[in-house]
């Protein structure tokens, strides 16, 4: 217990998913957590479980005035912002030929817009206060392709990258702040449901992502929620731009 003591944790998509399963899991380990979702009657349902530790707060990722007064009230109400995790986000089973333009903005707005803005705002709050961690959520399909997935590998190729420029950025500037990126493989929650739903073969397209990894099952979001933990915690105060893989073994395959 306590491996985030006292720190005060800003984490996106909190409402469900992974998300939800790392903000209950900071608080746990001693974190003041910051919840923000689009959906705010899930939101609002997360913060009443995990109880004092968490509060709600309004943003839109894609929206950098949303950012700016997110981070700033943090700042406000608790001192400084000590961990952001990057972790809403939306994924689009289609591929190169089945995606509009208008598909693809969707999608990049919330996956790589709202991780460089959440990036550069926790940036802004941090390195003024003695630095910090940052965690964004990639994908295997960041690493790997997928031929139906094509905005989808596009928008978490883009993060992978995106993470290593910052924590150089911050580096060279001094700034005591590190930024790494967690990749994990199929996991059981609300949006790999919103993606078997789109699919013409539910049940058959669930099967396949069980076994796309050899240890032959789905991930548990609290199976991730550990890799952001230990990102986010003293205990990697010498690790940043790095790419953290938890896929059951799919990328080694």
């Amino acid at each position: 217990m306590g491996r985030v003591a006292n720190k005060i944790a800003l984490v996106t998509g909190g409402a469900s998913g992974i998300g939800l399963a790392a903000a209950k899991l900071f608080a746990e380990e001693g974190a003041t957590v910051a919840i923000a979702d689009r959906d705010a009657a899930a939101a609002q349902s997360a913060v009443a479980a995990i109880g004092q530790r968490a509060s709600l707060y309004r943003l839109d990722v894609t929206s950098e005035s949303d950012w700016i007064a997110a981070t700033d009230t943090v700042v406000r109400d608790h001192g400084r912002l000590d961990v952001l995790v990057n972790c809403a986000g939306v994924a689009l089973l289609k591929d190169v030929e089945a995606t509009t333009l208008e598909e693809w903005h969707t999608l990049m707005a919330v996956n790589l817009d709202g991780t460089f803005l959440g990036c550069k705002h926790a940036v802004r709050v941090m390195k003024e206060r003695g630095g910090g961690s940052i965690v964004n959520m990639s994908s295997v399909a960041g690493l790997i392709g997928a031929a139906n997935l094509a905005a989808y590998c596009a928008s978490k190729g883009g993060v992978r990258l995106l993470t290593k420029s910052v924590a150089l950025h911050c580096v060279r500037k001094g700034y005591n702040i590190r930024c790494n990126s967690v990749h994990p493989s199929f996991a059981e929650t609300p949006m790999l449901d919103t993606m078997l739903a789109s699919a013409r073969n539910p049940e058959k397209l669930a099967a396949n992502f069980a076994m796309a990894a050899p240890l032959g099952r789905l991930a548990q979001p609290i199976e991730i929620a550990r890799a952001i933990l230990y990102l986010a915690s003293n205990e990697s105060t010498f690790t940043t731009g790095a790419e953290l893989v938890v896929d059951g073994g799919l990328t080694a395959a």
